[in-house]
């Protein structure tokens, strides 16, 4: 991530987010990770430090954030995590810890008379005490950039992970005096916190506005078909490890019904016995495998259902593979591809619809323990763009809804190391798809932080898997690739340039659009003449707008062939109701004509009511508008109609439409409660209809209309009457 100098209204918010990000981070267990930890608050950085300390130095429940109560395999006296005081006198951070390891080195455990054991994992270290070197002498603090300048050469045979602790100040230094280690960092955590001792001007933030303010009497904004094309979001091709067909490719919420054998054993072969292996015999007989990954494969062995039971045996098959491999002190490569085996199978439940949180967490567990044990491996890029995915779907599923962010940007992380590790040049399929991952995992960042910043990131990622994933080579591929960087490019567009990432959002829809047969695709070739027609809805706020709003009605009626109330009601919903708001604007252009504007407000009110009617009969189904404020702008078109002088109306006309504004507008009133700004913008229209009807209709139509108000409104509106 990148350092940034806002300030955070809610620290303690925002504090918890980096420290589970932090956490999660030391927590993967991954070799040679270079982290910088950045508080001026001191207070703050010893609490932190210390939670960190007592979470994971000893080996308890790790990834999932809950109390367990079993250890892995390992020693109680050895940690996972050394905090270390930098020494003053010398500080030489490498030194330092190749000092404790070489007084505590990792102890041996399982050995026997048959079994010379193995060496537990080296530790995770966090130094602390960088800001004292404020107070040593000039040589003292050069001597610690000098040491960190030499880090590079000496990381080459780093086993293990740093956590540097640092304040603002000591950051800058050593991002200026010291570049070989900065460009050696994995990540920077910033958290917020006042200086201690001084104190340090910092820069207001920089805050984004959403949609444009509405004035009164003004119709809300068309809204985009927001969803992602996920059928995009992929995982690798398993060439190496498949028999049979590849997995298909899907959105990671939808399941499939492909099944792909990922072992080259038979498991016909397997015994009743081994089918009846109860979780006591098989927790005994894995004691070299992690107890938190074992006992999470449990889980989804008793979970799952009858016709599960052959990938069972392949679990138990694999396990018991992973455990003698383990016992026979077999090379990294071979446990490597086991655990990536493992992974892969939970990999395949996952895409076959079965993305419950168990299945995702064996999943990470296995692939990351195959890194740690052959991180040289050809398949580690794209290991870790299924890691960046799996992570994402973490964020898409219950109930981890306030870990989101945190997961979110986990696997962004992920797809950075994956990028670190290969070019567009030597493995372009690789790159393009974990750039293509990258935009979607920022977009849904966008939702919680920065959201110009990620929107920008992911249209730059979007646009870098274009430049390699053609039309002639993937055109499917292509297509959804394009429609993710139109959605990208709108979303930008609320934000900054909007008129020229409107035009790029159209082209690159218009791009997706050729690739798409309405005959074949129906329903992505609708949704995206929807997008369509809302960025030109967009621009003709800015410019030429009786031009635009044309052209975004000619796509919003190009949308409605295929998304018909019988086919998908809550999308045909949707574009009515942007259809509706379309031709209320085209029908105020000042250049509009009288029997044009009538005609195009009667046009207006059709697809307000048919969105209403298919939005009420869909009982509670999710929809992409306000149903209320479809009410109020319908209400409005209504009252345009009613009192506008330049049209011929007689006054039963009158009468009806000022009684069809003021039912709606009491509708979206009713809805609005919740909501004290809107409310009392409803209640202005409300008040506003009634005075009409006095004034269309004299006393006669003040009471017809104070009748239909209900009665526990009429002592708040009769004063303003």
């Amino acid at each position: 991530m990148s350092v940034n100098e806002t300030t955070h209204p809610d620290n303690f918010a925002w504090n918890r987010q980096v420290y589970h990000r932090l956490k999660l981070a030391l927590s993967l267990g991954l070799r040679r990770q270079m982290f910088l930890a950045v508080c001026d608050d001191l207070n703050l950085r010893n609490q932190v430090a210390a939670r960190l300390h007592s979470t994971l130095a000893y080996p308890v429940g790790q990834v999932l954030y809950q109390p367990s109560n079993t250890q892995e395999a390992s020693t109680p006296a050895y940690p996972r995590l050394v905090t270390l005081r930098l020494n003053l006198s010398d500080p030489n951070l490498i030194a330092q810890i190749n000092q404790w390891l070489s007084s505590y080195p990792p102890p041996i455990i399982g050995a026997s008379k048959d079994n010379p054991g193995r060496p537990l994992p080296v530790p995770a270290f966090q130094i602390v005490g960088v800001e004292q070197l404020t107070r040593q002498p000039v040589a003292v603090q050069r001597l610690f950039l000098h040491y960190l300048r030499l880090t590079e050469q000496q990381l080459s045979s780093f086993e293990s992970s740093l956590l540097l602790w640092v304040p603002r100040p000591w950051l800058y230094a050593i991002q200026q005096s010291a570049p070989q280690f900065w460009r050696y960092r994995t990540g920077v955590f910033v958290f917020a916190g006042e200086p201690t001792p001084t104190t340090q001007n910092k820069s207001s933030p920089e805050r984004f506005s959403g949609s444009r303010n509405l004035e009164l009497g003004k119709v809300e904004q068309s809204a985009l078909e927001k969803s992602v094309i996920q059928e995009d979001f992929d995982f690798p091709e398993q060439t190496s490890l498949n028999r049979g067909n590849k997995p298909q490719e899907v959105a990671p919420s939808k399941s499939t019904t492909k099944s792909t054998n990922l072992t080259n054993k038979s498991l016909q072969e397997e015994s009743t016995d081994q089918a009846s292996t109860n979780e006591t015999s098989l927790s005994e007989h894995t004691s070299h495998i992690s107890k938190e990954l074992t006992e999470l494969v449990l889980a989804t062995i008793n979970t799952t259902i009858a016709e599960d039971d052959e990938q069972n045996l392949q679990v138990k098959q694999i396990l018991q593979e992973i455990e003698e491999l383990h016992s026979q002190q077999a090379s990294g490569v071979k446990l490597g591809a086991a655990y990536h085996r493992l992974g892969n199978l939970y990999r395949l439940r996952i895409e076959q619809g079965k993305s419950i949180l168990e299945n995702l967490m064996v999943a990470i567990l296995a692939y990351q323990e195959s890194i740690t044990h052959d991180e040289n491996s050809p398949q580690v890029p794209d290991t870790l763009n299924d890691l960046g995915t799996l992570y994402w779907m973490l964020y898409r599923t219950p109930p981890n809804s306030e870990e989101g962010q945190a997961y979110i940007e986990q696997g962004i992380e992920f797809y950075h190391l994956a990028l670190k590790l290969i070019s567009s040049e030597s493995h372009p399929e690789t790159y393009a798809r974990v750039q293509n991952n990258l935009g979607t995992a920022y977009g849904d960042l966008a939702r919680f932080a920065n959201p110009g910043e990620n929107w920008q990131q992911a249209v730059l990622a979007y646009s870098e898997a274009l430049s390699l994933r053609t039309a002639e080579m993937e055109p499917l591929k292509y297509a959804a690739c394009q429609n993710n960087l139109g959605t990208a490019y709108w979303h930008l567009a609320q934000y900054n340039q909007p008129v020229e990432h409107l035009k790029k959002a159209i082209a690159a829809y218009k791009l997706a659009l050729a690739y798409y047969s309405p005959e074949q695709e129906p329903l992505k070739y609708g949704m995206i003449q929807n997008n369509i027609g809302t960025a030109y809805w967009n621009i003709a706020q800015y410019e030429q707008p009786t031009e635009n709003l044309n052209l975004a009605i000619d796509a919003y009626h190009e949308a409605l062939k295929y998304r018909t109330p019988t086919n998908v009601p809550p999308a045909c919903a949707a574009t009515q109701n942007n259809l509706g708001t379309a031709y209320w604007h085209l029908a105020n252009q000042s250049q509009t004509s009288k029997d044009e504007r009538q005609n195009l407000l009667e046009q207006c009110i059709s697809s307000y009511e048919e969105a209403l009617t298919l939005a009420h009969s869909l009982s509670g189904m999710p929809l992409s508008f306000d149903v209320f404020a479809t009410h109020n702008n319908l209400g409005l078109a209504h009252f345009q109609l009613a009192t506008e002088q330049y049209f011929e109306r007689d006054k039963a006309t009158r009468s009806k439409h000022l009684e069809a504004a003021l039912d709606n507008h009491l509708q979206a009133l009713n809805g609005m409660s919740k909501q004290p700004e809107a409310y009392q913008t409803t209640f202005a229209y409300v008040v506003k209809t009634i005075r009409a009807f006095h004034n269309e209709l004299g006393i006669q139509g003040q009471n017809l209309a104070l009748s239909k108000v209900p009665g526990q409104l009429l002592p708040d509106i009769l004063p303003k009457l």
